[in-house]
């Protein structure tokens, strides 16, 4: 029988290739289809791994999942940057390589990175998401988040709508 660790920690430089390989990975599977096919390209051509490297150098908050030493999901956090909105701490982005959605894995990188974000003192999150990604509707409004403020992204010219869900 072969035991498999899950552990979430603070990710580090020379986790840089591994976040953009899972970053790729996961917002193509989130995004074909939504976002123009020419910016998504870009938006993932701009975090290779040089750029994720510069960010955990800057101190970015980068929580990384891995399973028995490989990552597989990457959360980035901070305060919010919707200030006309009360909560103070904000999930950045929260995604799993395709295969391992849907097992609980991120559940549990969403609970460590509340936990992360209380632990810094900030209270109340807000996680915003494109309201065509069902998955991650259906995700967040499951994690107790509540629908409270809506927004727009524009994709090359594709205006698409955002939902912030918050927790106190």
């Amino acid at each position: 029988m072969k035991t498999l660790s899950i552990d979430i920690r603070q990710a580090e430089p020379q986790d840089a290739d591994a976040i953009a390989y899972v970053h790729d990975r996961a917002w193509r599977g989130a995004y074909a289809g939504m976002i123009p096919h020419r910016a998504l390209n870009a938006m993932i051509g701009r975090r290779g791994p040089k750029w994720w490297a510069h960010a955990i150098r800057r101190s970015a908050t980068v929580l990384v999942l891995e399973i028995s030493g490989e990552i597989v999901g990457y959360a980035t956090l901070g305060r919010n940057r919707a200030r006309q909105l009360p909560q103070q701490g904000e999930i950045y982005e929260l995604y799993l390589s395709p295969e391992y959605q849907g097992i609980g894995l991120g559940r549990r990188l969403f609970a460590a990175a509340r936990e992360m974000l209380a632990g810094h003192g900030f209270k109340g999150l807000i996680v915003w998401a494109l309201e065509e990604n069902a998955g991650a509707l259906s995700f967040y409004a499951g994690a107790g988040g509540r629908d409270i403020a809506e927004g727009v992204e524009v994709f090359d010219q594709k205006a698409l709508r955002k939902i912030a869900f918050a927790w106190d």
